[in-house]
């Protein structure tokens, strides 16, 4: 016959510290589970309060003043796989004073023979640049939906701060270019169509 071992009873302090452990433990996943959803929504917030990795900002007013100083901006154009969409600015560059309001255009067509919904993703180089970069207005900021073979004009009103001229790390910079990369948008119930 075998006999159980025989184990003390827990004293209410060790039960207490165990459900102690138990609740910081639980406290710790929740308090994890929550960082990881807020992730993505902080870190674009970081980027776009910060200009890091190129993130323009963007401007609810053009500002004070005009500087002498010349910087030439280069306009890149871009779309991603499956979009077959041409997309192309009607200048490859502008040069502009630190702090003048411009406007550029950029020209899209839907090459399909179906209506098409996108969204343009946008950076500035050098990375370093995105802070001083701002936009007023910019076809950027929602999706773009083509009917058909349609094409359209659409601006980008920005300008560069006047403050990059007091900015040690800008001495040297002479040009940025601001580029966009239109993405396809999946709408709800729609099996994406990719091309090869």
């Amino acid at each position: 016959m075998t006999t159980k071992p025989e184990f003390p009873p827990r004293t209410a302090p060790v039960r207490r510290r165990d459900l102690v452990v138990a609740a910081a433990c639980g406290a710790f996943v929740a308090v994890m589970v929550g960082m990881s959803f807020a992730a993505v929504p902080l870190y674009d917030w970081f980027c776009r309060a910060t200009g890091f990795g190129g993130t323009t900002q963007v401007a609810g007013a053009a500002p004070a003043a005009i500087s002498e100083r010349r910087v030439t901006v280069r306009f890149d154009a871009n779309v991603g796989r499956g979009l077959p969409w041409r997309f192309e600015p009607d200048q490859t560059s502008l040069d502009v004073r630190l702090g003048e309001v411009v406007t550029a255009f950029y020209r899209i067509t839907n090459q399909s023979a179906r209506e098409i919904t996108a969204q343009a993703a946008y950076n500035v180089t050098p990375p370093t640049a995105g802070g001083h970069f701002s936009k007023l207005e910019c076809f950027c900021f929602t999706e773009q939906r083509l009917a058909p073979g349609e094409t359209r004009d659409m601006p980008v009103v920005f300008f560069v701060e006047p403050a990059l001229a007091d900015d040690p790390e800008m001495r040297d910079l002479n040009t940025i270019t601001l580029s966009y990369t239109f993405f396809p948008v999946r709408e709800p119930g729609k099996v994406a169509e990719v091309r090869r």
